[in-house]
């Protein structure tokens, strides 16, 4: 037992040695990293203890076959049980102080409840009024819904009306004195208390009518709340708009129908050809006669008596009222929703007629088009900074970092530049979509942009031809940086960039850069430094070895034989003024010219 146990103590030991020599090593690496290239970027790490070995525990049982803390054990009696985690978490939530009724996704959610429960009231009170189906036998079913729609209310009033987060001059409030008071002393409060009136106390007068709870109706700023929330968080808003359009048409022909058959019941069920002759399913065929009398759709019997009359007087009119009104809601609402699409159309025919007017070829044409069909499609807009330019400046920036800080982050140029140079940087990128064979940029042309590849690829051509295809550089890639900085000749583009397909690319201009290096003067140093070392890299291979593809505008002689050498340094030795000495010469002039 001894020998076993000096055995394992000796090998663990070792293992913990060999660990710490290899980390102390790549320390050692990073350091002499860092110290022939100070441009390096590299976080020095102190070295991690290792997790050391595990050590037998001493009542013989390992110490990973015991239950752990976050298998959520419970023992009852001599058993033991796995509980449920989220019984755990459900146990100890509290309920929270205060709520953003602007982002909180809770606080809409309760809003829906309120809404359903006020539309029970607005849609179903007129019904059990008008309609027989209300009934001694059922009546218990429709207190029951009543009353809980009565408790979503006084809930509503009790526990989250109270702790709405408000703002007084210009600061966030989420006291709870000041939120419950700001709440009382809130029209909002009236209203609920309003519609809480216990007007059900007089059911053991009258009897169970369910005009009684009309009040229940007044909680209407609840639904438009709901309505502004809602909207927020949602990507096609205009659809939900439609939808609540069309639900204020149909509920105004459901309180139509409504009427209609508590008139219809009041001169006497099949007294008139005008009235509802009982037939059928009653609210069916009162709905069907609201609609066309609300939408004049003609084809209704004559009204007879007096109350007919005037009962159809003020169905025609309150009819081209709201059906107007529901039209023009609508078409404000249809026009909202294709406002970009309108103003895309707009532009394409504006374009379209400028180019017929100069007579531009079709093909020019044919790529314009093309540009305006795939910017509009890809993006949603032609323009991204006309969306942007409303907002403020740290809000652009903050939309610029979530949508390219991880695309220029990568770019080996910025590495180590101060994060603020970066961040004022995010701010001047512009976004350029390109079509398939377009040109980039073309060799020789001064680069005065860098580029970086959102969506799409390019590809870099060279070759004796110009058009073999060098690389293909897909999105996240970046060229044309060492031109943001080059002095002198030295920002000139190196070869041919073509779009494969269609590609998105943000661009950053020389210009742009300059000016905002004026104020990080360090960074400016240090990417000037970069620049050169970049350059240099890059020129290395052809000065030692010369590009595999890149042509020469003269090309390399071949060398002169031994025996022709030869005779040509005799010739010179005996001072000869023959040919072969003026050949001599023509050769000496040549090799200074190549």
């Amino acid at each position: 037992r001894i020998g076993s146990a000096t055995s394992l103590s000796s090998a663990v030991v070792n293992t913990r040695l060999q660990e710490l020599v290899r980390l102390f090593k790549e320390r050692t690496e990073k350091v002499k990293e860092k110290l022939i290239d100070p441009d390096v970027t590299s976080d020095e790490e102190s070295p991690v203890a290792s997790p050391a070995a595990p050590v037998p525990a001493p009542g013989g049982e390992p110490e990973g076959d015991k239950p752990s803390g976050d298998d959520h054990y419970c023992k009852m009696l001599c058993c033991t049980f796995k509980s449920q985690p989220w019984l755990d978490r459900l146990k100890s939530y509290q309920f929270p102080s205060s709520i953003d009724p602007l982002t909180n996704l809770m606080y809409v959610l309760w809003l829906f409840f309120v809404v359903m429960a006020w539309n029970w009231n607005c849609w179903l009170i007129p019904v059990r009024w008008a309609f027989p189906y209300q009934t001694p036998a059922n009546i218990h079913y429709w207190l029951l819904v009543d009353y809980i729609c009565d408790l979503i209310y006084l809930l509503d009033i009790l526990i989250f009306q109270t702790r709405l987060q408000f703002v007084q001059g210009g600061d966030i409030i989420t006291d709870k004195k000041a939120m419950k008071k700001n709440y009382l002393q809130s029209q909002r409060f009236k209203m609920d208390v309003l519609c809480l009136l216990p007007l059900d106390f007089f059911y053991f007068k009258v009897g169970v009518n369910p005009l009684l709870r009309f009040p229940r109706c007044l909680k209407y700023l609840a639904f438009f709340e709901f309505n502004d929330r809602l909207e927020a968080i949602l990507t096609k808003a205009y659809i939900y708009r439609v939808i609540r359009t069309t639900a204020y048409l149909l509920y105004s022909l459901h309180v139509n129908s409504c009427l209609y058959y508590w008139a219809s019941a009041y001169e006497g069920l099949g007294s008139t050809t005008w009235v509802y002759d009982g037939e059928g399913n009653s609210y069916i065929r009162c709905y069907y006669w609201a609609v066309k009398t609300l939408i004049t759709i003609g084809g209704l019997p004559d009204p007879k008596t007096l109350f007919e009359i005037v009962f159809q007087l003020l169905n025609y009119f309150t009819g081209v009222f709201a059906f107007s009104v529901m039209i023009g809601q609508m078409r404000d609402v249809v026009g909202a929703a294709t406002a970009g699409q309108t103003y895309y159309r707009s532009c394409m025919d504006s374009t379209i007629k400028y180019m017929n007017f100069y007579k531009i070829p079709k093909t020019v044409q044919n790529r314009v088009k093309t540009w305006y069909e795939y910017t509009w499609h890809s993006q949603g807009m032609l323009d991204e900074s006309e969306l942007l330019v409303q907002l403020p400046d740290k809000m652009r920036l903050d939309i610029a970092i979530d949508v390219n800080y991880n695309i220029v982050s990568k770019v080996a140029l910025f590495q180590g530049c101060d994060r603020q140079m970066i961040f004022d940087m995010l701010k001047r990128l512009r976004s350029v979509v390109y079509l398939p064979n377009d040109f980039v940029c073309k060799k020789g042309e001064i680069g005065r942009e860098m580029y970086i590849i959102q969506a799409g690829q390019v590809q870099v051509l060279g070759g004796p031809d110009g058009k073999s295809v060098l690389v293909t550089l897909k999105p996240g890639s970046v060229f044309g940086e060492i031109s943001l900085l080059a002095a002198g000749g030295g920002n000139r583009r190196t070869a041919n960039v073509v779009a494969h397909g269609f590609a998105n690319l943000f661009i950053l201009e020389k210009k742009d850069l300059n000016e905002i290096l004026v104020h990080y003067p360090e960074s400016q140093k240090l990417l000037r430094k970069k620049a050169k070392k970049m350059l240099k890299n890059n020129n290395k291979p052809k000065d030692e070895k010369g590009g595999p593809g890149d042509p020469l505008i003269i090309p390399p002689k071949a060398d002169t034989p031994k025996l022709f050498r030869a005779a040509l340094a005799a010739t010179g030795r005996m001072g000869g003024k023959g040919p072969l000495e003026r050949l001599r010469w023509r050769l000496k002039e040549l090799k200074a010219m190549q």
